[in-house]
């Protein structure tokens, strides 16, 4: 499982010009199966993606082709976990800790 942190680095204004292209992304990935939660942080300087795939590789393609990285108004910052622990709604995505 992945966390993609992503902090904006243009004025907010660019990123409203970009907000629906960058939607339409999400969308795609959520049909996708590959986001299962995502939303704007607080303050408004980027936003928090919860994803799942089999390797960080696919993760790194997915975020590189969001329109803000793009555009070049945005930077990731991608952090992989185990989730060995999930709310019982989660639990598909539930995983068990690598064998040494």
């Amino acid at each position: 499982m992945f966390v993609m942190e992503l902090t904006y680095t243009a004025p907010v204004e660019r990123i409203d010009e970009l907000m629906e292209a960058h939607v339409a992304w999400l969308d795609a990935q959520y049909e996708a199966g590959v986001f299962i939660a995502s939303g704007r942080k607080q303050p408004r300087d980027g936003g928090v993606i919860l994803a799942v795939a089999d390797d960080r590789a696919r993760i790194e393609e997915i975020a590189a082709a969001d329109p803000f990285t793009v555009a070049g108004v945005c930077a990731y910052r991608i952090t992989e976990f185990v989730a060995t622990k999930t709310a019982p709604e989660l639990a598909p995505y539930q995983q068990q800790l690598p064998t040494a």
